[in-house]
Formats: C-alpha cells, sequence, structure tokens
C-alpha cells in the first residue's frame, strides 16, 4: 500500500470538513468546541446505529416470516384440502 496516498487522502477529507463547517474562519477555541460537537455526534449516530439497526432488522424479519409462513401454509393446506376433497 502506498502510504502518502492514504495519508493525502485523510488530509483532503479533513480539508472537505474545514470547508464544510467552514472551520477555517474561526478562532481556535471555536475549532475546538466544533470538533468536540461535530466527533461527539459522529460517535453518537455509529452507537445508535450498531445497537438497534440490527434489532430492528431481526423485529422486521420475524414480522415478515410471520405472514409468509402463515401464507405459505395456508396455501398448501387450501390445496391439500381442495385435492383430497375431490
Amino acid at each position: 500500500m502506498d502510504y502518502r496516498k492514504i495519508k493525502n487522502y485523510f488530509y483532503w477529507l479533513y480539508f472537505q470538513y474545514l470547508m464544510v463547517t467552514c472551520g477555517n474562519d474561526f478562532e481556535h477555541w471555536e475549532q475546538i468546541v466544533i470538533h468536540i460537537v461535530a466527533t461527539t455526534t459522529f460517535t453518537m449516530l455509529a452507537y445508535t446505529a450498531y445497537v438497534f439497526i440490527p434489532i430492528h432488522l431481526h423485529l422486521a424479519y420475524q414480522f415478515f416470516l410471520q405472514f409468509l409462513i402463515k401464507y405459505w401454509c395456508g396455501y398448501c393446506n387450501s390445496k391439500l384440502y381442495n385435492n383430497s376433497a375431490d
């Protein structure tokens, strides 16, 4: 791997972050506050996604699996009963 490219990429990302937040126009103490708020927000977002998205995906899977089993078994049973009645 070319570490210079990786380092330049992170510098570019930091520069983009400064441009989006107008970080170059702030005083030093304002930059620190903005960095803390942005880092805290990103960390909370990542933690929330890590904790709650798998739970919601599992519940959605169980919800749709319940309907799939209900309608699939109902379809199989209705065909079975209709064929045996003939």
